[in-house]
C-alpha cells in the first residue's frame, strides 16, 4: 500500500497527519539521518493495523445498517474485503446466519393450510456473484449494470452452500417458498436455469421486477410484493436477504435474517 494511499485513507476516517516543512538551506551539510533499527518497520506495522481496524469498523457499520448510502468499497479496504470474502470469516458468518434461521424455522407451528411462507432473496443470498466481483475489485468499482447482466446471462453463479442447506430445510418443514429478486423479468428463464443448476428447486413462486417495477427503490418494490403475499392470505414467518432493503419496509416477516455482504449497497 503506497504512502499516498495511506494518507488518503486516514483523511477519509478523519485521522489527522501533521507535516513539517524542512528547508535544506538552513541545515548543516551533509546531513545524514539514522533511524534506530526496526523503527520504520514498526511504524508501518502500526499503520497496517490501523487500516485493518478502520476497515473492520467500516464493515461493521455496513452490516449494522448504520452507514449512510455508499456507492463503492473504500479503496484502502479492498484487500480487507477480498481477504474476508475469500476466507473462512465470510463462510462462518454465512453458516451462522443459516443455522439461526433454521433453528427459528423449526420453532414455527405451521397451520397446515399451505399459507406459511418463507421469502428468499437470490443474489448474494442463494446464489453467489463472487466470481463476478473478483473481476471487479470486490466492489471498489462503480456498478456497471450492462456488465452485470452479461454475468447473469451466463447462468454460472454458484450456490451459497449454507443457504442451499437452509432452503432445503425450510422446504422439508413445509413452508411455501417465495423467491423475491431485484432481477428483471427479462432474466426469468436464465435465472431459473441458474437456480436449477445450483441445486435450488421446488419453490412456489419466483418474483422478478416487471416493467411497472422498474425505477422503484428495492425497499419499496420488495415491500409491495410481500404485501401482495399477505393479501393472498400468506403468513411470512421468515425472510432471508443480503441487503437491508430485502428485509425492511412494510409487510415485514416475523423474523428477518441478513447474510453478510460488504461489496455493495442497494437502497
Amino acid at each position: 500500500m503506497s504512502f499516498l494511499r495511506i494518507l488518503c485513507f486516514f483523511s477519509l476516517f478523519s485521522i489527522t497527519f501533521s507535516h513539517e516543512t524542512l528547508n535544506g538551506h538552513v541545515l548543516p551539510r551533509p546531513l545524514i539521518v539514522e533511524y534506530p533499527e526496526n523503527t520504520i518497520e514498526t511504524h508501518w506495522k502500526e499503520v497496517e493495523e490501523e487500516v485493518k481496524l478502520q476497515c473492520t469498523s467500516w464493515r461493521f457499520t455496513v452490516e449494522a445498517n448504520n452507514l449512510s448510502p455508499w456507492k463503492t468499497v473504500p479503496g484502502e479496504c479492498v484487500e480487507y474485503v477480498k481477504d474476508y470474502m475469500m476466507g473462512r470469516g465470510y463462510r462462518i458468518d454465512l453458516e451462522r446466519v443459516s443455522k439461526e434461521a433454521a433453528a427459528f424455522a423449526k420453532t414455527v407451528e405451521l397451520a397446515g393450510d399451505g399459507k406459511d411462507a418463507w421469502v428468499f432473496d437470490i443474489d448474494e443470498t442463494l446464489l453467489s456473484n463472487l466470481p463476478y466481483y473478483q473481476d471487479h475489485a470486490y466492489g471498489m468499482e462503480i456498478f456497471d449494470p450492462i456488465e452485470f447482466d452479461r454475468w447473469i446471462e451466463k447462468a454460472n453463479a454458484p450456490a451459497i452452500e449454507s443457504s442451499l442447506k437452509l432452503y432445503e430445510e425450510v422446504l422439508e418443514l413445509g413452508f411455501k417458498v417465495f423467491l423475491l429478486t431485484g432481477r428483471s423479468e427479462k432474466h426469468m428463464n436464465i435465472t431459473v436455469e441458474n437456480l436449477n443448476n445450483a441445486g435450488f428447486r421446488n419453490w412456489d413462486k419466483l418474483i422478478l421486477r416487471s416493467t411497472d417495477d422498474q425505477g422503484k427503490l428495492a425497499i419499496i418494490y420488495k415491500s409491495q410484493k410481500r404485501s401482495e403475499m399477505i393479501k393472498e392470505g400468506y403468513r411470512i414467518h421468515g425472510n432471508s436477504g443480503d441487503q437491508w432493503s430485502d428485509l425492511l419496509g412494510f409487510a415485514m416477516s416475523n423474523r428477518s435474517f441478513k447474510v453478510p455482504n460488504p461489496m455493495y449497497y442497494i437502497p
